[in-house]
């Protein structure tokens, strides 16, 4: 399953991201980590020092090999310069198996049983000249061509804000964990994302943060309803874990709401024909909104309407 943890700034979205990777992992798990925030946060809080994380290859910089590499010899797709961020995967692409032998799986780390990837920081050279969305593009053309099988768990630390929604990449995930903290900011943000999803048949679920008391709760579940999954209390682990310090447990409760998540997770049935008529209805929107200008084609004969996912793939 494709899962994110999306949410305002500040809200926890990383420090709860993070707590469902270790939590799957330590029960020895499959899982990929992607950290495709804008602050690339994700590879120091599962494990790694700063001088390891800022060497995980960044997606971005690899997007011309990734590129050619999914292509294929898909006919539909004349060179990897016409492939843009959500081009779908056709007859005589490559689809990615989970943890593959492939140039996207190649360029992760490992971390205390988890691959984690990165799309790279925003950096001085992109200053004025691009936008974090041309970083965020590998993982959507990841995200398009995977097959994972049962079991198998993929884990997006998503930017913060409504910057989900700038492209077609909030559909490519079976789950959108949306952290909120007991707020009016925390719940004008489920307002906003909600309202952006509607019509695109995607699944939030609100998982509330930084919650003290009862009314906290209460709180919560006045506005965001029956999407209030479950919520994490104070925590004196999650303080240590945030501080740098470990061998502090997790306490019971907290626990129990991870345990939540990953329910929630499971019980969701992948439909594998919509997933690919979404992803086609994006594409068919940027080609004709920017792409098919940008690189001088008509990307919109990139779509393959025979082609069909062959699933499942074991895990």
């Amino acid at each position: 399953m494709k899962v994110a943890f999306v949410g305002k700034g500040g809200s926890g979205k990383t420090t709860l991201s993070t707590l469902f990777i270790r939590h799957l992992a330590a029960r020895g798990l499959p899982v990929v980590a992607v950290d495709a925030d804008i602050n690339q946060h994700l590879g120091v809080a599962l494990g790694l020092d700063e001088a390891r994380a800022a060497k995980v290859p960044a997606l971005g910089d690899r997007l011309t090999e990734i590129k050619e590499h999914l292509r294929g010899d898909n006919p539909r797709i004349s060179s990897a310069a016409a492939m843009v961020k959500t081009t779908p995967p056709g007859r005589g692409s490559r689809l990615l198996r989970f943890r593959g032998d492939d140039p996207v799986h190649e360029a992760g780390q490992e971390v205390n049983g988890v691959t984690l990837l990165a799309t790279g920081p925003f950096n001085d050279d992109d200053l004025g000249v691009a936008c974090y969305h041309s970083k965020t593009g590998a993982v959507e053309l990841y995200l398009n061509h995977l097959v994972e099988g049962p079991g198998e768990y993929v884990v997006v630390d998503m930017t913060a804000g409504a910057d989900t929604f700038a492209s077609g990449l909030f559909t490519r995930f079976d789950l959108m964990f949306l952290v909120a903290e007991p707020t009016r900011k925390g719940v004008s943000v489920y307002r906003q994302y909600t309202e952006y999803a509607r019509n695109y048949d995607v699944a939030i679920r609100v998982v509330g943060n930084k919650v003290q008391i009862d009314e906290d709760v209460a709180y919560l579940r006045e506005h965001v309803g029956g999407d209030l999954l479950t919520w994490i209390g104070q925590s004196a682990a999650v303080r240590a874990f945030e501080q740098g310090r470990d061998g502090v447990p997790l306490e019971d409760a907290n626990t129990a709401a991870l345990d939540r998540l990953r329910a929630e997770v499971d019980a969701r049935v992948k439909d594998w024909d919509e997933y690919q008529r979404q992803a086609v209805e994006f594409h068919l929107k940027n080609a004709r909104s920017w792409a098919n200008k940008a690189t001088g084609e008509n990307l919109e004969k990139q779509v393959d309407p025979g082609f069909r996912f062959p699933v499942p793939f074991a895990g």
